[in-house]
């Protein structure tokens, strides 16, 4: 099973060249917290299954559109036990306004019947049992443990990635090597936190491929606001960015 890249085309966000400095990297994060001091996840769910269900169609798709497929979704399949017996079309048909629904949609229905079969219906609290489910890599594992079970976890999307990258918090050019950075630099209990305060940055301002840099309250430390000032371009995103499983 492969991964595919969701990294889009941004030839115009610049990155610093240097990585900022703990102190300054903090300072950064604190000016975040206290910028998105409620932030959470914006997909919309009842319990754990129907967040892990959430996370995994948010792939090549926003959380606005997923909130909008999701409670046909689970009105009628509630639980793993009801959408481990659903048809792939009839589930294709509902998520099929988001992107690669098909493969969503055959492993929503196998991972759902994988909960049933080897977990009780009940979703699990360890990444290896997790990741081991269809359409589930890392990033949706991560998810699910710091949402649900308040686990330290740090997940990097694509916007967590740029983000991070424009912060100076990591210079890393895969999605592991930006997480491995950026979770020497925060506290342990404070990565869950980190990357809402970084996924909302990058939704509402640190935007691509024009980041609003005149409303951001990180501006003054911001390593990239020069760059973006002089219309700096970016070298070439490594092409190894994924998401999560949605090929077979």
């Amino acid at each position: 099973m492969s991964e595919v890249s969701i990294l889009p085309n941004e030839p115009r966000i610049p990155f610093p060249s240097r990585k900022v400095t703990r102190a300054r990297a903090l300072a950064e994060l604190a000016i975040l917290a206290r910028a998105y001091p409620d932030a959470a996840t914006e997909l919309q769910y009842h319990s754990t299954f129907e967040l892990l269900i959430a996370v995994m169609l948010s792939a090549q798709s926003t959380d606005v559109m997923v909130n909008r497929v999701t409670p046909e979704l689970f009105s009628r399949f509630p639980d793993a036990a009801a959408l481990a017996r659903a048809d792939v079309c009839e589930v294709d048909g509902i998520i099929m306004r988001l992107g690669f629904h098909n493969a969503k949609a055959r492993h929503a229905v196998a991972a759902s019947r994988l909960l049933v079969e080897r977990h009780g219906g009940e979703v699990p609290q360890e990444r290896e049992a997790l990741e081991a489910l269809p359409g589930v890599g890392r990033k949706t594992a991560s998810v699910v443990l710091s949402v649900a079970f308040a686990a330290e976890a740090f997940a990097v999307d694509t916007h967590v990635f740029r983000v991070s990258r424009r912060l100076g918090l990591s210079l890393g050019r895969t999605p592991r090597e930006v997480e491995e950075d950026v979770t020497r630099l925060v506290p342990r209990e404070d990565w869950r936190h980190a990357h809402h305060w970084l996924i909302l940055h990058g939704r509402r301002l640190c935007k691509a491929p024009v980041p609003k840099c005149a409303l951001c309250p990180v501006r003054g430390l911001c390593p990239s606001v020069p760059l973006v000032a002089k219309g700096g371009r970016m070298k070439p995103y490594a092409s190894s960015f994924s998401h999560d499983k949605l090929r077979t």
